[in-house]
């Protein structure tokens, strides 16, 4: 129970520090040094596990989509939109991705159930992130930018895990070792396309630095992905994929009791509808796949 714990705060303070980070360095360059420094810590469990092998670079191709999808894009995405979010309301909108992940299971796999019950959980649940945007205030108090990259976030490595099921499933790859592969390929591409002009900006402002390099990075990234293997092992993937009701809750609290962000009693309920959604399409059918976790 505390291994569970600890890794729904850890997702849950991601994103005050991808706002800290914000200020002083680009998305692109958030998202390049937290898989860096996440990496690390999963290489090393890794090795520790021996779970690499030469014959795993035959699905080299696969590693690539899903660096793509459950890294890269996932991760920048993330963070461009908590630039434009406040910390808290960023953090309750990451409560849609077992949403995503339904609605792309439901579509590109036929042994995905659709019933009227699991439906009624996507509506409860998108009617939340809904209430979070507000599309009908003109004042435009949340960045309707902000919130869809949020969503294409949330969708993207939604998409990553009906991905995994259908193609890496069964080739009985170590859960430590897809995830370096992953994150490796990831490393590559932002290193392909970041730009580093003004990256070293982050070292004058230290709460950013650290709150990047060992929150968001060691912690946020690389522990987490080990706490999360330690908890299917323990637990089974199921109850492991119930961390992510948690991390929505922590960001808002976070945000509003930590850093005076403002909060609404809408925004409550908001995070209270998509998870009830998500307890909904729990109830209607299977879980949508949990590996690789979300953030």
């Amino acid at each position: 129970m505390g291994a569970f714990v600890a890794l729904g705060v850890i997702w849950g303070s991601n994103f005050i520090f991808m706002k800290w980070a914000a200020e002083t360095i680009r998305p692109g360059q958030i998202t390049l040094l937290r898989v860096l420094f996440g990496l690390l810590p999963v290489l090393a469990y890794g090795a520790a596990r021996g779970v690499f092998r030469r014959g795993h670079v035959r699905y080299a191709h696969h590693y690539l989509v899903m660096a793509v999808l459950a890294t890269s894009l996932y991760y920048f995405a993330f963070a461009a939109g908590t630039a434009r979010l406040p910390s808290g309301i960023a953090g309750a909108l990451s409560g849609a991705i077992p949403l995503f992940s339904f609605v792309a299971a439901a579509v590109f796999l036929r042994s995905e159930r659709v019933t009227a019950l699991r439906l009624l959980g996507v509506l409860v649940g998108f009617s939340g992130v809904v209430l979070i945007a507000r599309p009908w205030e003109a004042s435009g108090a949340v960045d309707p930018v902000g919130v869809g990259l949020m969503l294409l976030g949330s969708a993207s490595v939604g998409l990553s895990f009906v991905y995994a099921k259908r193609f890496l499933s069964g080739l009985a790859i170590p859960a430590a070792a897809l995830t370096t592969y992953q994150m490796g390929f990831g490393l590559l591409v932002l290193l392909a396309v970041t730009r580093f002009d003004g990256v070293t900006e982050i070292v004058h402002d230290r709460r950013a630095l650290v709150g990047l390099v060992v929150g968001l990075g060691l912690l946020g990234t690389g522990v987490a992905y080990i706490l999360y293997y330690f908890i299917v092992e323990e637990l089974g993937a199921v109850t492991a994929s119930g961390a992510t009701y948690i991390p929505p809750v922590v960001a808002l609290a976070i945000g509003w009791l930590a850093v005076g962000e403002p909060l609404v009693w809408w925004d409550g309920l908001a995070v209270f509808l998509i998870l009830v959604g998500v307890v909904i399409l729990r109830i209607g059918g299977r879980p949508a796949p949990a590996t690789p976790p979300p953030t």
